[in-house]
């Protein structure tokens, strides 16, 4: 896997992966012109989890409807402020089974390549919100 980051003035970056896709940084504290780094990360995190949960509940034969994952992360106070704690909320709508969704959602934590790394650095906790009623048991 090959991905570069071109500067392109001004605290713009404009990164490549090796399939051809482009995101667009910005290091400016107001990231008008897109994520910043650390933020991208998270979304990247965010999209591993979902990847993963949804895998698994196709293959649990579950009726998933929605997923929304949120990643609210701190930092350390000092540089280089690596990421410290991680909540992930995932938020599931559909006739879901608890049981069926924690599952779910402990073997993305384990099988997720973003979350195996980060969580070398932080603390990494999750929960459930089912959106839409109460989930079967």
């Amino acid at each position: 896997m090959i991905a570069h980051s071109e500067w392109k003035g001004n605290g713009f970056f404009e990164g490549q992966s090796e399939s051809g896709h482009t995101i667009d940084f910005d290091a400016q504290p107001s990231h008008h012109s897109g994520p910043g780094p650390m933020e991208a990360v998270l979304m990247g995190l965010c999209g591993c989890a979902s990847v993963d949960v949804v895998s698994i509940l196709e293959k649990k034969r579950q009726p998933l409807v929605g997923l929304k994952v949120t990643a609210t992360a701190t930092q350390a106070e000092t540089a280089p402020r690596v990421f410290t704690h991680i909540k992930l909320t995932f938020a599931v709508s559909g006739e879901l089974s608890r049981q069926a969704v924690a599952d779910a959602v402990a073997l993305a934590q384990k099988h997720c390549p973003v979350s195996r790394m980060l969580s070398k650095v932080a603390q990494i906790e999750s929960e459930i919100v089912f959106e839409d009623r109460e989930a079967e048991q």
